[in-house]
């Protein structure tokens, strides 16, 4: 049995403990939580877990094998720190890695010396058409010359304290939200990024909103383009005000041998069932000749889009992350990797803020 300890019981930690429960011989023995409210929301999933005060009292327990940290943006590499001095378990820890520049040096330490496995929470990898897509790219367009990722959804949801809505916490969109496409990039392309330019702003979200008489400075739409060193271009293009959409993900890839697409519903909570049934995820390759596009349907498990809103994906990273601890495996998604998508995205926010392309070499 492998027990899991959760650091920050919110949203998305509530999602890890669902998709946990779904695992063999694996269950959550201990959180923590500050907030009232989601510390009850997680005791009713998991009612003989210890809800414990604090980092010092989760990590002394015995009962404690792993953890999964899914606190607010600004608070990870801090608690990373914590754990590291305390008792370094295996951890997955949720994107974005870092938040502000100035996290830097700590993080850095963190990477030299710890000395159990870190995995950064990468969900977007996992989603099975995404997979599927990664896995057909390369023979479907004989080498990629352009990558596409458009998301439309719904605005940032409601977070304990309203922290999501402020820069400062957040790292900005193109760090909270973007750092799962410009992972997506590197991924896909296999290539390291040499600029990036930028236009994004805050158009209609949250401008009618005020907390502790502030008015929310996160941006709700953007533009982004991404040049690779061995030639390749990337474009971002985020709207978080188009949750009518029937695809919220669309990612496409062209070369010279054709076109490939994946097309990734929005969770299903959010479907509009009047409309009909949550539309199926597809993958499709659209070859140059003979010229035409040939569909292929990815459907996902119910029970997997019940456990949470990324599509499956959560589920899936959690079965990697669990043969980490298990078997000794190298993490998928490292320290690094979480760290060079939210470069990406402070240069992206740079970018945009300036008006001037930002240069990563």
């Amino acid at each position: 049995m492998t027990r899991y300890g959760i650091i920050g019981s919110g949203m998305m930690g509530q999602e890890h403990i669902r998709n946990i429960a779904l695992l063999t011989e694996a269950e959550v023995s201990a959180f923590v939580e500050p907030d009232p409210g989601m510390a009850a929301a997680t005791q009713g999933l998991v009612p003989m877990a210890a809800n414990c005060p604090d980092i010092p009292s989760l990590l002394a327990r015995n009962d404690v094998d792993a953890l999964v940290i899914a606190s607010p943006n600004h608070m990870h590499v801090g608690q990373l720190k914590q754990v590291a001095g305390l008792r370094p378990l295996p951890v997955l820890v949720e994107k974005p890695l870092y938040t502000d520049e100035a996290q830097i040096p700590e993080l850095q330490e963190i990477m030299a010396a710890y000395p159990a496995p870190i995995w950064v929470a990468m969900e977007y990898r996992y989603m099975p058409p995404v997979q599927k897509f990664r896995e057909m790219a390369a023979e479907a367009t004989g080498g990629i010359r352009m990558l596409t990722i458009r998301e439309h959804r719904f605005p940032f949801l409601t977070k304990v304290g309203d922290w999501n809505r402020f820069n400062r916490n957040t790292g900005g969109t193109m760090v909270e939200k973007c750092c799962h496409f410009f992972d997506l990039m590197r991924l896909i392309l296999e290539d390291e990024p040499v600029r990036v330019m930028a236009s994004a702003g805050q158009a209609v979200n949250h401008l009618d909103e005020a907390y502790g008489g502030e008015t929310p400075d996160i941006w709700d739409h953007g533009y982004v383009i991404v040049d690779f060193a061995r030639g390749a271009r990337a474009m971002l293009e985020l709207c978080m005000f188009a949750e009518g959409s029937r695809y919220q993900e669309e990612i496409s890839a062209v070369g010279p041998a054709g076109k490939i697409e994946a097309l990734v519903p929005g969770p299903t909570r959010f479907w509009n069932f009047d409309h009909g049934p949550a539309p199926t995820p597809k993958v499709v390759v659209s070859p140059r000749s003979p010229a035409g596009p040939v569909e292929h349907e990815v459907p996902v498990d119910r029970q997997l889009l019940a456990a949470g809103d990324h599509n499956g994906a959560t589920y899936y990273q959690h079965q990697r992350f669990l043969e980490v601890i298990r078997s000794g495996r190298r993490p998928e998604v490292t320290l690094a990797d979480g760290a060079n998508a939210v470069r990406m995205g402070l240069a992206a926010q740079e970018s945009a803020r300036t008006g001037q392309a930002v240069s990563l070499v």
